[in-house]
Protein backbone atom coordinates (compact mmCIF):
# COMPACT_ATOMS: atom_id res chain seq x y z
CA UNK A 1 0.00 0.00 0.00
CA UNK A 2 0.54 3.67 -0.37
CA UNK A 3 2.09 5.32 2.62
CA UNK A 4 0.60 8.14 4.50
CA UNK A 5 3.72 10.07 3.32
CA UNK A 6 3.32 8.66 -0.54
CA UNK A 7 -0.42 9.90 -0.44
CA UNK A 8 0.32 13.26 0.53
CA UNK A 9 3.13 13.76 -1.92
CA UNK A 10 0.98 12.53 -4.73
CA UNK A 11 -2.42 14.02 -3.87
CA UNK A 12 -2.49 16.44 -6.53
CA UNK A 13 -1.84 13.65 -9.05
CA UNK A 14 -3.75 11.19 -7.15
CA UNK A 15 -7.13 14.00 -7.72
CA UNK A 16 -6.37 13.67 -11.95
CA UNK A 17 -9.57 11.25 -13.31
CA UNK A 18 -8.94 8.24 -13.50
CA UNK A 19 -5.35 8.51 -12.02
CA UNK A 20 -5.78 6.83 -8.20
CA UNK A 21 -3.97 4.35 -5.79
CA UNK A 22 -4.06 1.50 -7.85
CA UNK A 23 -2.34 3.57 -10.56
CA UNK A 24 0.33 4.94 -8.33
CA UNK A 25 1.24 1.71 -6.85
CA UNK A 26 2.36 0.70 -10.24
CA UNK A 27 4.59 3.29 -11.39
CA UNK A 28 6.00 3.00 -7.57
CA UNK A 29 6.19 -1.17 -8.48
CA UNK A 30 8.10 0.04 -11.85
CA UNK A 31 11.66 0.52 -13.32
CA UNK A 32 12.40 2.75 -16.03
CA UNK A 33 15.89 2.62 -17.96
CA UNK A 34 16.48 6.56 -19.09
CA UNK A 35 19.25 6.92 -21.22
CA UNK A 36 20.70 9.30 -21.74
CA UNK A 37 20.27 11.60 -18.93
CA UNK A 38 21.07 15.09 -21.15
CA UNK A 39 18.48 17.51 -22.43
CA UNK A 40 16.14 15.28 -23.43
CA UNK A 41 16.43 12.23 -20.70
CA UNK A 42 17.25 14.60 -17.74
CA UNK A 43 13.49 16.14 -17.94
CA UNK A 44 12.73 12.76 -18.69
CA UNK A 45 14.30 10.84 -15.67
CA UNK A 46 13.00 14.33 -13.31
CA UNK A 47 9.91 14.22 -14.46
CA UNK A 48 9.38 10.36 -13.88
CA UNK A 49 11.08 10.89 -10.18
CA UNK A 50 8.17 13.52 -9.62
CA UNK A 51 5.97 11.20 -10.56
CA UNK A 52 6.70 8.52 -8.45
CA UNK A 53 8.72 5.83 -10.49
CA UNK A 54 9.99 3.31 -8.02
CA UNK A 55 13.28 3.03 -9.64
CA UNK A 56 15.35 4.39 -12.20
CA UNK A 57 18.46 3.07 -13.96
CA UNK A 58 20.32 5.98 -15.87
CA UNK A 59 22.88 5.13 -18.61
CA UNK A 60 25.13 7.92 -19.81
CA UNK A 61 29.17 7.91 -20.08
CA UNK A 62 31.73 10.66 -20.05
CA UNK A 63 32.14 14.19 -17.93
CA UNK A 64 29.64 17.46 -17.93
CA UNK A 65 30.88 19.77 -20.18
CA UNK A 66 30.47 23.80 -19.78
CA UNK A 67 28.80 23.53 -22.93
CA UNK A 68 26.36 21.00 -21.99
CA UNK A 69 24.74 23.73 -19.56
CA UNK A 70 22.13 25.37 -21.60
CA UNK A 71 19.95 21.68 -20.99
CA UNK A 72 21.12 19.56 -19.48
CA UNK A 73 18.89 20.13 -16.24
CA UNK A 74 19.88 17.35 -13.86
CA UNK A 75 23.65 18.88 -14.05
CA UNK A 76 25.18 22.23 -12.07
CA UNK A 77 27.94 24.41 -12.93
CA UNK A 78 30.56 22.74 -10.25
CA UNK A 79 29.99 19.37 -11.89
CA UNK A 80 31.85 20.12 -15.25
CA UNK A 81 35.10 17.82 -15.80
CA UNK A 82 32.64 15.27 -13.29
CA UNK A 83 30.55 12.14 -14.31
CA UNK A 84 27.58 13.32 -15.59
CA UNK A 85 25.42 10.18 -14.58
CA UNK A 86 26.54 10.81 -11.29
CA UNK A 87 25.53 14.47 -11.03
CA UNK A 88 22.33 13.37 -12.25
CA UNK A 89 21.51 11.09 -9.37
CA UNK A 90 22.51 13.49 -6.56
CA UNK A 91 19.88 15.79 -8.06
CA UNK A 92 17.36 13.25 -7.79
CA UNK A 93 18.52 11.84 -4.78
CA UNK A 94 17.83 15.00 -3.53
CA UNK A 95 14.58 16.04 -5.14
CA UNK A 96 13.01 12.64 -4.45
CA UNK A 97 15.13 10.25 -1.72
CA UNK A 98 11.91 7.83 -1.71
CA UNK A 99 12.97 6.35 -5.24
CA UNK A 100 15.96 4.31 -6.22
CA UNK A 101 18.78 4.70 -8.62
CA UNK A 102 21.03 2.86 -10.49
CA UNK A 103 23.68 4.30 -12.73
CA UNK A 104 26.21 3.61 -15.17
CA UNK A 105 28.91 5.43 -16.56
CA UNK A 106 28.77 3.96 -19.70
CA UNK A 107 26.36 4.54 -23.62
CA UNK A 108 24.14 1.37 -24.67
CA UNK A 109 26.78 -0.91 -26.66
CA UNK A 110 25.73 -4.19 -27.81
CA UNK A 111 28.04 -5.66 -24.65
CA UNK A 112 26.12 -3.88 -21.73
CA UNK A 113 22.07 -3.46 -22.97
CA UNK A 114 21.49 -6.68 -21.45
CA UNK A 115 23.14 -5.89 -18.43
CA UNK A 116 21.64 -2.22 -18.15
CA UNK A 117 17.85 -2.98 -19.26
CA UNK A 118 17.43 -6.42 -18.21
CA UNK A 119 15.73 -5.30 -15.34
CA UNK A 120 13.50 -2.23 -16.89
CA UNK A 121 9.82 -2.72 -17.40
CA UNK A 122 9.86 0.68 -19.67
CA UNK A 123 12.83 2.37 -21.63
CA UNK A 124 12.72 5.96 -22.50
CA UNK A 125 15.19 6.20 -25.49
CA UNK A 126 16.84 9.89 -25.32
CA UNK A 127 20.18 8.68 -26.86
CA UNK A 128 21.20 10.77 -29.65
CA UNK A 129 22.59 8.42 -32.23
CA UNK A 130 20.65 6.00 -34.12
CA UNK A 131 23.12 3.11 -33.36
CA UNK A 132 22.21 3.35 -29.54
CA UNK A 133 18.32 3.82 -30.68
CA UNK A 134 18.31 0.47 -32.68
CA UNK A 135 19.71 -1.54 -29.69
CA UNK A 136 17.13 -0.22 -27.55
CA UNK A 137 14.64 -1.10 -30.08
CA UNK A 138 15.80 -4.45 -30.43
CA UNK A 139 16.43 -4.84 -26.55
CA UNK A 140 12.58 -3.55 -25.95
CA UNK A 141 11.41 -6.19 -28.53
CA UNK A 142 13.34 -9.27 -27.34
CA UNK A 143 12.48 -8.73 -23.43
CA UNK A 144 9.13 -7.63 -24.57
CA UNK A 145 9.30 -4.16 -22.91
CA UNK A 146 7.30 -0.78 -23.45
CA UNK A 147 9.70 1.62 -25.36
CA UNK A 148 9.37 5.23 -25.93
CA UNK A 149 11.93 6.99 -27.94
CA UNK A 150 12.00 10.72 -27.96
CA UNK A 151 14.45 12.88 -30.30
CA UNK A 152 14.69 16.61 -31.44
CA UNK A 153 16.35 18.63 -33.66
CA UNK A 154 16.50 22.73 -33.20
CA UNK A 155 12.90 23.47 -32.96
CA UNK A 156 11.23 20.07 -33.75
CA UNK A 157 10.62 16.59 -32.04
CA UNK A 158 8.64 13.73 -32.19
CA UNK A 159 7.98 10.67 -29.51
CA UNK A 160 7.41 7.49 -30.45
CA UNK A 161 5.79 4.68 -28.15
CA UNK A 162 6.07 0.97 -28.98
CA UNK A 163 4.70 -1.51 -27.46
CA UNK A 164 6.66 -5.45 -29.11
CA UNK A 165 4.03 -7.43 -30.92
CA UNK A 166 1.63 -4.48 -31.23
CA UNK A 167 2.82 -1.67 -32.79
CA UNK A 168 6.21 -0.92 -35.39
CA UNK A 169 8.96 -0.89 -34.13
CA UNK A 170 11.48 1.78 -34.63
CA UNK A 171 13.02 -0.58 -37.45
CA UNK A 172 9.82 -0.47 -39.33
CA UNK A 173 10.29 3.47 -39.34
CA UNK A 174 13.74 3.75 -40.17
CA UNK A 175 14.46 0.37 -41.82
CA UNK A 176 18.16 2.19 -42.25
CA UNK A 177 19.99 5.15 -39.97
CA UNK A 178 19.16 8.47 -41.77
CA UNK A 179 22.44 9.42 -43.19
CA UNK A 180 22.48 12.75 -42.86
CA UNK A 181 22.09 12.38 -38.80
CA UNK A 182 24.97 14.59 -37.14
CA UNK A 183 26.07 14.08 -33.62
CA UNK A 184 25.95 17.69 -32.69
CA UNK A 185 22.91 19.20 -33.54
CA UNK A 186 21.27 22.84 -32.43
CA UNK A 187 18.97 22.92 -29.40
CA UNK A 188 17.16 25.02 -27.29
CA UNK A 189 16.99 23.18 -23.81
CA UNK A 190 12.95 24.51 -23.70
CA UNK A 191 12.23 22.48 -26.81
CA UNK A 192 14.05 19.40 -25.68
CA UNK A 193 11.85 19.66 -22.35
CA UNK A 194 9.07 20.00 -23.83
CA UNK A 195 9.61 16.87 -26.14
CA UNK A 196 10.69 14.53 -22.76
CA UNK A 197 7.67 15.90 -21.16
CA UNK A 198 5.55 14.61 -23.75
CA UNK A 199 7.25 11.23 -24.11
CA UNK A 200 7.20 10.90 -19.94
CA UNK A 201 3.09 11.33 -20.45
CA UNK A 202 2.88 8.22 -22.76
CA UNK A 203 5.17 6.50 -20.70
CA UNK A 204 2.83 7.29 -17.82
CA UNK A 205 -0.26 5.92 -19.74
CA UNK A 206 1.33 2.62 -20.87
CA UNK A 207 2.64 1.39 -17.36
CA UNK A 208 -0.23 2.32 -15.49
CA UNK A 209 -3.02 1.46 -18.07
CA UNK A 210 -3.84 5.18 -17.94
CA UNK A 211 -6.43 7.11 -20.43
CA UNK A 212 -5.52 6.68 -24.04
CA UNK A 213 -2.17 6.44 -25.58
CA UNK A 214 -0.74 7.14 -28.86
CA UNK A 215 -0.03 3.79 -29.73
CA UNK A 216 0.72 3.19 -33.46
CA UNK A 217 0.86 7.13 -33.76
CA UNK A 218 3.87 9.51 -33.91
CA UNK A 219 3.44 12.54 -32.22
CA UNK A 220 5.22 15.21 -34.30
CA UNK A 221 6.31 18.89 -32.47
CA UNK A 222 7.01 22.18 -34.05
CA UNK A 223 7.92 24.51 -31.50
CA UNK A 224 7.94 27.32 -34.05
CA UNK A 225 4.92 27.10 -35.28
CA UNK A 226 3.60 25.16 -31.62
CA UNK A 227 2.13 22.98 -33.72
CA UNK A 228 1.82 18.96 -32.18
CA UNK A 229 0.81 16.58 -35.11
CA UNK A 230 -0.23 12.60 -34.57
CA UNK A 231 0.60 11.05 -37.96
CA UNK A 232 -1.03 7.33 -37.80
CA UNK A 233 1.56 4.75 -38.60
CA UNK A 234 1.32 1.71 -41.30
CA UNK A 235 1.30 -1.69 -39.53
CA UNK A 236 4.32 -3.43 -38.52
CA UNK A 237 6.53 -4.31 -41.67
CA UNK A 238 6.70 -7.65 -42.41
CA UNK A 239 10.31 -7.49 -43.68
CA UNK A 240 11.49 -5.61 -40.87
CA UNK A 241 14.54 -7.28 -39.12
CA UNK A 242 14.08 -6.34 -35.88
CA UNK A 243 10.06 -7.18 -35.46
CA UNK A 244 10.29 -10.33 -37.33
Amino acid sequence: MLTESEKLTYSWQLDVPGFGESEQLTLKNSTALVTRVGGLGGPVALSLAAAGIGKLILAHAGNLREDDLNRQILMSRDHVGKSRVQCAAQTLNRFNSSIDVEIFDENITEENIDKIAGNADIIFSCAPLFEERFLLNEAAIKGGKMLVDCAMYSMEGQVMTILPGITPCLKCIYPDKPTQWERKFPVIGAVSSLVAQIGVIEGIKLLCNFQKSSLGKLIRIDASSMEVKKIELLPKRVDCLACN
